[in-house]
């Protein structure tokens, strides 16, 4: 990756001080970006100041001083360029809420990432609460680091080669790349969030690995969650991506498979299988499994992530069995409803259309 010095004009805000909040804040302020840290809980941010530093090991190595911090939203995003929301996605609408009143014409909100939907939330929400003129509002499709984060040291497993990045509404876009492209040169942009929300990989992977591997977590026997994928484990990953591959070409997408994407990700994954490449990946050769069962892997990859795939795959009459099973068998496990609580097409804004004007919706030409 291009890590070019900065315009030291351009000012970002960081939305969460979290594992990626940190390794993005890292990598800027290693460049001279004019950043701020915006994190809920104090409590995340105290180590940062005792340390005084931001620790990046692995494929960066660095000490850079910690930039200004605070729990005071308006005085992270106030003159901000581009504001930065690396939360966990059930954050969005709330986020999105608490930035309406802050907000002014020309700022950037870029959701790292945006799952599945994510923009359209955060759209819909600034929308309603009378916020949204000269507000751009968009979405990565993943995280640049695959990372991880203790106290003020996050270690940078892997920097990802490519990273999809759409507005809502499309027409946006160009302008939103003009603002987030000199950030990560991995950003490319997608022709819309229907690109970037179905290319959701972490909902194809997480939510089955975790479920197939449900006792052993709840045993605490600690296991790599890639390192030690097993053959068949990934030929289901493999069918589960089918259905989500046959939801993009329902809606005019060709979407990259699994297999495709994470040579695409990470060009120096080797391997003639998926199994292989999952294995292989010297970006995910370390990521251990989570110690507890309700992790991210399914409170968040479940609702916002496999939910709105299968409800778009509703709406375009493609049948997903094996997405449906593991949002009902993730519930089952921990006693929560996720489709209640996910991101419906209802939720979205989007359940009154067909799949066609879910098309034109996105793109700009707002379909009432």
């Amino acid at each position: 990756m291009n890590l070019a010095a900065a315009d030291h004009a351009y000012e970002v805000a960081v939305l969460g001080a979290g594992s990626g909040g940190l390794a993005l804040c890292g990598a800027l302020a290693l460049r001279g970006y004019r950043l701020r840290l915006w994190n809920r809980d104090p409590a995340r941010l105290q180590p940062l100041r005792e340390a005084g530093h931001i620790r990046l090991r692995g494929c960066i190595v660095a000490d850079v001083p910690v930039p200004p911090c605070t729990t005071d939203l308006a005085e992270a995003v106030r003159g901000a360029d581009v504001i930065l929301v690396v939360t966990t996605a059930g954050a969005h609408e709330a986020i999105a809420a608490r930035l309406a009143p802050l907000l002014e014409a020309g700022q950037c909100v870029l959701l790292c990432p945006g799952r599945t939907g994510g923009a359209i939330v955060v759209r819909q929400t600034l929308e309603r609460m009378g916020c949204a003129d000269g507000v751009l509002v968009a979405e990565a499709q993943s995280l640049v680091y695959a990372c991880r984060a203790d106290a003020a040291c996050v270690n940078l497993i892997g920097v990802k080669a490519l990273v999809p990045v759409a507005a809502d509404p499309a027409a946006d876009t160009n302008a939103v790349m003009q603002r987030v492209r000199p950030l990560f040169d991995c950003f490319r942009a997608a022709p819309s969030v229907l690109h970037t929300g179905l290319e959701n990989i972490g909902a194809i992977f997480h939510p089955a690995i975790v479920l197939f591997n449900a006792a052993a977590i709840e045993r605490d026997k600690g296991f790599y969650l890639y390192r030690d994928m097993t053959p068949r484990v990934a030929e289901c990953l493999v069918a589960l991506d089918r259905e989500r591959i046959a939801i993009g070409a329902a809606f005019g997408i060709a979407l990259y498979s699994i297999f495709d994407w994470i040579k695409r990700a990470y060009p120096l994954t080797e391997g003639d299988t998926l199994c292989e490449r999952l294995r292989n990946n010297p970006a995910y050769n370390d990521i251990l499994a989570p110690t507890r069962l309700d992790s991210r892997l399914l409170t968040e990859d479940l609702p916002t992530g496999l939910v709105p795939m299968a409800e778009l795959g509703t709406t375009a009459g493609i049948e997903t069995p094996l997405m449906d099973a593991l949002i009902d068998l993730g519930g089952a496990l921990l006693g929560r409803d996720f489709r209640a609580e996910g991101r419906t097409l209802e939720r979205l804004g989007l359940a009154h259309l067909n799949s066609s004007q879910i098309i034109t919706h996105l793109k700009g030409g707002r379909v009432l």
